[in-house]
């Protein structure tokens, strides 16, 4: 049988395969509330076959949306339209998932086709957060350094929109401390010079991160996973590297969570990454030698490509992000290029090809 098309379970929750959908920024939004967009994204998804399908990064307070057309859970209100969402996923077969996060310093921006920029007042833009007074980059916002009073917001925030995610029927949570993002923030000591409890030495660094992680698991259910991504490398000289990451997985395991889906970059304009296939397969591979399950991601985008990662072992799932939105329905091909019997939707029987 294809690996790629084997079941794993997670605590008490099995895939049916090893392909997940991505989260991926739709910024389609309107203060928070998903739409029929997300609904038909996601759902197409699940249609499509995938085993795990994740919202985009949903964001746990408003200010902590990287523009304003961004999910976000910090209101009871939300969960409404997500339950709707949810209830279709699981209705194809596949499980739903959802990813909360801080946007940090890299927060108040427009969307991508309107420049990627920082909004005006205008616009509505709003003061960003980070852990130091440092901006991301010289056209970017200087964040306000968060007082020790502001990380114990965002702490709770975390855990009450894990909350809310319960209530929404997700049944894995995600949490986004990749890209340059606020735990990103943190985690790095390119971007955090505090010299508080939250900043200086690597324990001190990723202070933040494990109280996020103990506040959520409070609220998550034990019966469900609970995933981390994380940048595995800053790519830069003096930030977070690859032995961080493995450094990390053993104490973020102990702490609850099953999973950490390794991506990597997005905190320094200044990094220069080599992309290409499978560029951040390494890190998936390296942080599992830790002993904790990884998630790969990076321009992975045939079957045999990700069936072959699964065979190495350097990783236990594969994240799929712009090959799905070139073909939503990626599982059920890639089951036929892998001489695997999927089922199809029997709405869609009638098409399914022989090799």
């Amino acid at each position: 049988m294809s690996l790629l098309f084997s079941p794993l379970q997670l605590r008490s929750i099995t895939l049916k395969n090893r392909i997940v959908v991505s989260p991926m920024c739709q910024y389609s939004g309107i203060d928070g509330f998903a739409n029929d967009w997300h609904l038909v994204h996601l759902g197409s998804r699940a249609v499509g076959g995938a085993g795990l399908v994740f919202t985009e990064a949903t964001a746990v307070t408003p200010e902590g949306r990287i523009s304003p057309y961004d999910l976000g859970l910090w209101d009871n209100e939300h969960i409404t339209f997500l339950r709707r969402i949810t209830s279709f996923i699981e209705a194809q077969g596949s499980v739903p998932g959802i990813q909360l996060a801080h946007a940090g310093r890299k927060s108040s921006l427009t969307t991508p086709w309107n420049g990627d920029r920082q909004l005006t007042t205008e616009e509505g833009a709003w003061d960003t957060l980070g852990p130091t007074a440092l901006a991301f980059s010289p056209d970017r916002a200087t964040p306000q350094e968060l007082t020790t009073d502001g990380i114990e917001r965002i702490i709770t925030a975390f855990a009450h929109a894990a909350k809310r995610a319960l209530t929404a029927g997700f049944k894995v949570l995600e949490i986004h401390g990749a890209h340059g993002y606020l735990i990103n923030e943190f985690l790095s000591p390119l971007s955090n010079r505090r010299t508080d409890e939250y900043g200086g030495s690597f324990d001190d660094r990723i202070r933040f991160l494990m109280r996020i992680i103990e506040a959520v698991r409070e609220v998550w259910p034990q019966e469900y996973p609970l995933f981390l991504r994380i940048s595995a490398s800053d790519w830069v000289d003096g930030g977070w590297t690859t032995e961080d990451s493995a450094r990390l997985a053993p104490i973020v395991k102990q702490a609850g969570v099953d999973l950490i889906d390794c991506s990597s970059g997005g905190n320094s304009a200044d990094a220069r990454i080599p992309a290409k296939p499978g560029y951040q397969v390494p890190f998936a591979e390296a942080v599992r030698k830790a002993g904790i399950p990884t998630g790969a991601v990076g321009i992975i985008v045939t079957p045999q490509q990700a069936e072959d990662i699964l065979a190495a072992g350097q990783a236990d799932l594969i994240f799929m992000a712009r090959e799905f939105l070139r073909d939503p329905y990626f599982p059920l091909h890639a089951a036929t290029a892998l001489d695997h019997d999927m089922r199809w939707p029997v709405q869609y029987e009638r098409a399914k090809r022989k090799k």
